[in-house]
């Protein structure tokens, strides 16, 4: 396991390895008076976690406050488990993801509806979080983790109906979780900066995910700090991508539940998956992305989860008329 990553402005990088994949998912230590972690990954990636809090020469009795920025298992499936070994931390939860971390046996349906067999492997144990240590923050609150440092917590649907983003006073940045999508430093050294949008079940919206979008961006951070992975010090490139590629995503989903209405739900995600591959895969070869590329891998499965949530979001916009 490697060294976890300062990022400057007091502010660290663990790498969770989920997936048994390096720069997959992180967790963001913020070494303040009140020291605080943002996401937590998987169940499975709380060994790591811990092990990168050793590096760091953290005591997890120290850490005051475990923030999720939503419930999704990928980022907040290990709060139960990471909780056990933080005895003094409070978990801050959006307003609509407490009850789930609280009782989470319908994250959990939702999950293995997604996943299937793989649940186990992915993201077991789930544990459910006491609620006496659970902390919503509204829109527009507030916490403060020291005197040059305040957090601001801002509802960010589109991805999921239970996230927020927050904004960071003293970095000047701002933590996305998967609300503007997800960002692959692998293709960094061949200098790429890219980001997809996330679009998997079972609350994506693109309007709404799009407002979301420019209520941060008018916020003007200096830096963007992904759930998938890393920070980003050029935040335009965040928002652009955004807006050039869900529009893609929606139309290839669009092409497919016409000319293949009557196929099952599964058939049509494949047939979106493919359409998207094929024109991400042209953009990156367009752009000299060696095929050998370990972004390819970790793509095509982004690809697959977001194919499934832009068919279930069509499917919803049929049945409603």
């Amino acid at each position: 396991m490697k060294q976890p990553v300062d990022l400057g402005n007091r502010i660290s990088l663990i790498d969770l390895y989920d997936l048994k994949t390096p720069q997959r998912t992180g967790t963001y230590v913020l070494h303040e008076e009140e020291l605080a972690i943002i996401e937590t990954g998987p169940s499975p990636s709380v060994p790591y976690l811990l092990k990168g809090l050793e590096m760091l020469h953290i005591d997890p009795a120290d850490i005051r406050y475990i923030i999720v920025t939503h419930i999704h298992l990928d980022h907040a499936g290990g709060v139960g488990m990471l909780l056990e070994k933080c005895p003094n931390a409070l978990v801050v939860v959006h307003p609509k993801g407490k009850r789930h971390l609280a009782e989470p046996s319908r994250l959990i349906a939702g999950a293995k509806a997604v996943y299937g067999e793989k649940f186990d492997d992915l993201f077991s144990p789930v544990l459910p979080v006491p609620e006496e240590r659970l902390i919503v923050k509204e829109d527009g609150d507030t916490l403060k983790l020291s005197d040059e440092r305040t957090l601001t917590f801002l509802d960010t649907p589109g991805h999921a109906n239970h996230h927020f983003s927050i904004y960071d006073s003293f970095s000047r940045g701002v933590f996305t979780g998967d609300t503007i999508g997800v960002f692959y430093p692998q293709l960094l050294k061949d200098g790429l900066e890219y980001c997809l949008p996330s679009t998997s079940p079972n609350q994506f919206r693109p309007e709404a995910m799009l407002q979301s979008a420019e209520r941060l961006e008018q916020l003007q951070p200096e830096r963007i700090y992904f759930g998938h992975f890393g920070m980003l010090e050029n935040p335009r490139t965040a928002f652009e991508q955004l807006r050039f590629w869900l529009p893609k995503f929606v139309q290839a989903g669009e092409k497919v539940m016409v000319e293949q209405a009557n196929a099952s739900m599964q058939e049509k995600a494949k047939a979106v998956f493919q359409a998207l591959y094929q024109e991400v895969n042209a953009f990156l070869q367009a752009k000299n992305i060696p095929e050998t590329s370990e972004a390819y891998d970790i793509i095509r499965l982004d690809l697959h989860v977001c194919s499934m949530g832009i068919v279930d979001y069509l499917q919803k916009t049929i049945e409603q008329g």
